[in-house]
């Protein structure tokens, strides 16, 4: 633990940490990342680097080690089938002999067919329909429109009257003040059932009680006070200490000098 001194006081010169030793990888730095892809050297094939993660990598951009191949089968596997050859006419592209030549023929759905120029339209058309007599006849037959009289609102039996609804919600609410205001009530007298007042006799005796307590502690807080010099820590917590239990006791005597004291027995 450090002492005091005014000593320490005087800012110490600054030394800088040594400097740690530069970080070095362990792995080549130019190792390829594993599997990369990078560095297509102009090809359809991409390149596969460090497939297995050595630190070797594979020469030419179309190889790469297999040493630990897991799919296909073994190297020296394979052999070439000499009569499995790509024969003429007979790839993606198809044979390169033309269809056989057929007439052409319309489809099935098409429009219908325009109008010669020697045809001509039926104009002139003419009906024999009377539509005076018609209109007429429909007009007699048809029943008369009802004429409908426009409601007077004033002329209700509710006019003017508050609606039901809304003295069903004033009800309710009043109805819940009501509950509320009750609930108070029962609180009030709850607490005022818990509390009593205080005899003289008692309020005497308790004061009495709280000034000797006072006496003292503020006995012990002269005593520290008269102390030239209160350097220690243990004499500024004792003195702060009676400090508060002083505030406190003084508080507490002045409560006690009101004509009525209560005591809340909850508490």
């Amino acid at each position: 633990m450090q002492q005091e001194s005014i000593y320490n006081l005087i800012p110490k010169e600054y030394v800088p940490p040594p400097k740690e030793p530069m970080y070095r990888s362990a792995y080549p730095n130019g190792l390829v990342p594993t599997a990369s892809t990078f560095n297509n050297h102009t090809t359809s094939r991409p390149q596969v680097n460090n497939i297995n993660g050595d630190f070797q990598l594979a020469k030419g951009p179309h190889t790469h080690k297999g040493q630990s191949n897991s799919l296909g089968k073994p190297k020296g596997s394979y052999k070439p089938d000499a009569t499995m050859f790509r024969m003429k006419n007979t790839g993606t592209m198809g044979s390169n002999q033309l269809p056989e030549i057929q007439q052409f023929k319309y489809p099935q759905s098409c429009k219908a067919a325009v109008p010669k120029k020697d045809e001509k339209p039926i104009h002139g058309l003419k009906s024999n329909k009377n539509f005076i007599v018609t209109n007429a006849v429909e007009n007699i037959l048809s029943a008369p429109k009802q004429i409908t009289e426009e409601k007077e609102w004033t002329q209700k039996k509710d006019y003017g009257k508050v609606p039901d609804y809304l003295t069903k919600i004033q009800s309710s609410i009043n109805n819940e003040y009501e509950i509320i205001r009750n609930m108070h009530l029962s609180e009030a007298e709850d607490r005022d059932k818990q509390k009593y007042l205080m005899t003289s006799e008692e309020v005497e005796h308790l004061k009495l009680g709280l000034k000797k307590k006072w006496e003292s502690v503020n006995k012990e807080y002269q005593s520290i006070t008269h102390i030239r010099m209160i350097d220690t820590v243990g004499l500024k917590r004792k003195k702060e200490q009676c400090e508060k239990e002083l505030a406190l006791l003084e508080k507490d005597i002045e409560k006690l000098n009101k004509n009525y004291v209560f005591i809340d027995t909850q508490k």
